[in-house]
Parts: C-alpha cells; structure tokens; sequence
C-alpha cells in the first residue's frame, strides 16, 4: 500500500467533514494543496449525518467526492477513512471503487468497515443490526469482484447473482483493501484478505506507545491467519492540533470530555512525534487536524519537510 521509491512512513490528511461547511471548489483546492506541499494522501470520512450541538450536519458523499478528488489531482493517494459497506449494496460499492481507482489512474485505498453511526443509519434507512455479519458478506462480494472480477454469492443479507465488474481497475488485482477495525472478530474477517489496518486515534490514546501496544496484539492475529506481519501494513489516523484549535468538532468526540491528548508543537516537534509513530510500525499514518483548514495544510507542509530530513 505504500508507495514505491520509498520506505518511509507515509501521511495523510483527512479533508475536513462537518468541522464547518466546505464548499466544495474549496474542498477540490484544499486536496491540491495538500498535494502540493507534498502528502502522501488525502482522506475523506463516509457518513451522513451528525447530531452536533450546532444541529444536524453531514459531509458531502464519500464516493462521489473521491471521483472528484481523483480527477483533480494527479499524484497523490486517496480513500474513504472509512467506507461503510451498509451504505450500498457491496456489488456497487465495489464498481464505485474501481471506477475512482481508474480516474485516479491507480492511487485509490479502499477503506472498509461496518460503520457504528445508528443515527445515520436511521435518518437513511439503513439496517443497522448485524453489522459485523452484513459487513462479512459484503466484504467477500466487494473484496472478491476487485480481485477476480467476478462472482456468484447468495449470503443472508446480500446477493450477488453471477456477477460481473467490468470495466476492471487499471491495477491487476484491483486496488490495496484497508480494513477500518481492530476488533478481533472483524480482524479475523478481514487479515486473511486485506493489504492494511487501520485504527481511529482514540482507539489507541493517540501516542506511539499506544499504537506500538495495538500493532502487538494485531501482529499476533496476522501471523495466526497465516501470513506474514510485513505483508499487511499498520496505520493509524493522529489527531493534531495547531494554533486556533478548539477541539474537533465530530460525532463521536467531545473535546471537553474525552482525556485524549492530540499532538502538537513547532514543524520540527510534530516532525520528531511523528518519527515516534514511524518507530512504533506504522506505515502510514492520516493526520486529524484541529483545525482543518488551507492554512493548517500549508503549515503541515513544513512539518513533512522537516519529517523527511532526518
């Protein structure tokens, strides 16, 4: 999943999500921005919906979005942090997935999870139980399309009847699969198959040490799915904040609640923690900015430069 020419660590950013209302040229700008100051990535949240104390939010739709980024830039990866397979029917999402992997001309992640949201589910009529065994099947119909471009499944929730994804991805065996879980019963469906993990920073304390602890207990569990710990790379999302952060405004985080400290400091700081996180295993890593605006992606632009001198 990493890119080629390179060992290092690489990072990303998550565009902004229901902080404030993007619109959406300025989304486009913000994502070749970060480009141009020389990100690996850039990321966008799948969901819908939000209760906020400022009302009810949602971000623009993941996917659409992606075809848009891809076709507004030229280098740089990208993906859903993550994608929701409730959100479509599997075999759609999959054809979505190979069509924004073949406007990007093969720089497409495919972030995958089963959402935890009930309020969106609801608001968009969703099912929401099950979701760990919904998340199954469409993961073997997503995962299998991609790869082989074909496939007859019959499951409990989904169908896909003698299925076939044309036209493929331009990459041979479709693009890297990243699962959004460190949930062991969603790890035990997903090692076997996928190229990356992931977890959101909270879910570890937002240290390296944390992450190093979770990549332990993941690195077990690949090596009994039988496959080797180098073959699937360890990311994680980092929250940072930077001057004029006040907490990032999210569904699922209270800034005045939540013990979790983000990262912060000079180019040259952020650029020794981030080495932490590189240290720990961690092949990739898609900061959370507080606040995610132009200004805040030019400033990170320093601290990659300072991250890669050393």
């Amino acid at each position: 999943m990493t890119q080629s020419g390179s060992d290092r660590m690489k990072i990303g950013v998550q565009l902004p999500e229901v902080e404030w209302e993007v619109p959406f040229p300025e989304l486009i700008k913000i994502a070749q921005t970060a480009e141009a100051v020389g990100f690996d990535s850039v990321w966008c949240g799948d969901h819908l919906i939000y209760d906020l104390p400022v009302g009810a939010r949602g971000p623009w739709e993941a996917w659409t979005t992606l075809a848009a980024l891809a076709a507004s830039t030229s280098t740089i990866q990208l993906g859903p942090l993550v994608a929701s397979t409730s959100f479509h029917a599997p075999a759609m999402l999959a054809k979505q997935a190979a069509t924004v992997d073949a406007v990007s001309e093969g720089r497409l992640i495919v972030g995958l999870g089963a959402g935890w949201n009930k309020r969106e589910y609801d608001a968009f009529g969703f099912a929401y139980d099950n979701r760990v065994s919904r998340f199954e099947e469409a993961f073997t119909i997503i995962r299998t399309l991609l790869r082989e471009g074909e496939i007859d499944f019959h499951g409990k929730y989904y169908t896909a009847d003698k299925c076939v994804l044309h036209p493929r991805s331009p990459r041979s065996g479709g693009p890297p699969l990243m699962v959004g879980s460190i949930g062991e019963r969603m790890l035990g469906i997903t090692l076997p198959h996928v190229n990356a993990w992931n977890m959101w920073w909270s879910s570890y304390g937002n240290t390296a040490a944390g992450f190093a602890a979770e990549k332990a207990r993941v690195d077990q569990l690949i090596a009994a799915a039988g496959r080797a710990v180098d073959d699937v790379d360890a990311t994680c999302a980092v929250l940072v904040q930077l001057d004029g952060g006040k907490g990032r405004q999210m569904g699922d985080y209270d800034a005045d609640e939540d013990p979790v400290q983000p990262l912060r400091g000079t180019p040259a700081e952020l650029a020794d923690q981030l080495r932490e996180f590189e240290a720990a295993g961690a092949a990739h890593v898609q900061l959370c900015v507080d606040p995610i605006t132009m200004a805040s992606i030019e400033f990170l632009g320093d601290v990659l430069t300072e991250f890669r001198q050393h």
